[in-house]
């Protein structure tokens, strides 16, 4: 069975990422898993979708992330 997957590349805010890597460890979580779990959640929680979409306690100076 061929599985569907979409190659790509983002861009991540450095601290960010390392403060994340340091939290996996201990956990059974990974960036992939992490990211497919995320995605499915906005597409299918609209509570979810709407607290993503309202975030706004990311603040990084130049970014637009």
């Amino acid at each position: 069975m061929k599985k569907n997957h979409k190659l790509t590349s983002v861009h991540l805010v450095e601290d960010l990422y390392k403060k994340f890597k340091v939290k996996a460890i201990d956990g059974e979580i990974n960036l992939q898993k992490l990211v497919n779990r995320s995605l499915d959640l906005y597409n299918k929680d609209e509570s979810f979708r709407e607290k993503i979409n309202s975030y706004s306690d990311l603040k990084l100076i130049d970014s637009k992330y």
